[in-house]
């Protein structure tokens, strides 16, 4: 017992939770843009999926990191705008449509990353971004280990959040977008096209959520393989009404999974006689444990899932 307690005092834990907690930040905050504009993105898993495989790609290929950030976004996109066709000016099930995403896009990284690459006994592999020392910070007791000496994606996730809340909370578009969620009508009496808004927030929540599967294969990894996402994707749609639809709560939400699943695995170091599927069960079954009792007084934007069609009341 001791032991495990002592395991919250290790640095290495924390600095853990926060690299684990990326990918769901970028996860998380898409789907939260598609949601607060009015449209279910279930498309996430799929879309995860093809940004880790064309991040990691283009690297493989010769580009940069940065690079293959921005083509896994593109990627992102261009998926997220065949869901937002399909779902809003279509008027198609948001369930069934992203759904069919999700098997597509994964099916579709898989089959290029097969056409494009020459795989060996061993999976090839990139050189991944590697840990920033952030001169002076770095070296502050237990903070600087922990904040300071993360990959850039991470940095760039943390800023995402910031950059979120105040578009979201602080700007014309972000009340735009919010109110397309609510009452898409009433946007349109303002002389707003629900219908681009809705497409806009789907196709830049994708980009987040593919950045957030290519951190899996230029930070986190430095290879390729179909499962790697591994139910992130559903996490993320999880934690957004953990969240109740607000930026700052997401990230709360994603660091506190990303602390159960990085202290699971220590646990499984010093508690013998459990079966290592019960630690790995754990990060789940809290997560919906905090779910539930938070999700009672979240406050779903009215207009999540209704079909808009202009002129119609």
């Amino acid at each position: 017992m001791m032991e495990a307690l002592e395991l919250l005092t290790n640095t290495s834990l924390w600095a853990a939770v926060l690299r684990i907690a990326t990918p769901l930040i970028f996860g998380v905050l898409g789907a939260l843009l598609c949601e607060r504009a009015g449209v279910l993105n279930l498309g996430i898993e799929g879309i995860m999926t093809m940004g880790a495989m064309t991040g990691w790609l283009t690297v493989y290929m010769g580009g940069d990191l940065w690079t293959g950030l921005m083509v896994a976004a593109l990627s992102g996109a261009l998926i997220g705008l065949l869901h937002a066709i399909l779902t809003v000016p279509l008027g198609l099930s948001q369930h069934v449509s992203g759904l069919g995403i999700t098997l597509f896009a994964s099916a579709l990284a898989y089959y290029l990353y097969r056409l494009l690459v020459v795989v060996g006994d061993l999976p090839p592999t990139i050189e991944p971004f590697r840990p920033l020392d952030v001169p002076l910070l770095s070296g502050i007791p237990v903070l600087g280990p922990i904040l300071f000496a993360q990959t850039a994606p991470t940095y760039l996730a943390l800023i995402s959040v910031a950059a979120m809340a105040y578009v979201l909370t602080r700007t014309p578009l972000g009340l735009a977008i919010r109110m397309t969620g609510e009452n898409p009508h009433a946007v349109e009496a303002q002389g707003l096209n629900p219908i681009l808004i809705r497409i806009g927030a789907v196709v830049a929540g994708s980009a987040l959520m593919a950045i957030g599967g290519a951190f899996l294969t230029t930070a986190a990894f430095n290879s390729f393989f179909p499962e790697m996402v591994q139910g992130r994707g559903w996490i993320s749609i999880a934690l957004v009404v953990f969240a109740s639809w607000r930026p700052g709560k997401a990230l709360i939400g994603a660091l506190l999974f990303a602390f159960f699943d990085a202290y699971q695995l220590r646990l499984q170091t010093v508690i013998e006689g459990v079966p290592y599927q019960l630690f790995l069960m754990a990060p789940y079954v809290l997560s919906i444990l905090a779910l539930v009792l938070v999700a009672r007084r979240a406050e779903v934007p009215e207009a999540l899932m209704a079909p808009y069609r202009r002129g119609e009341r």
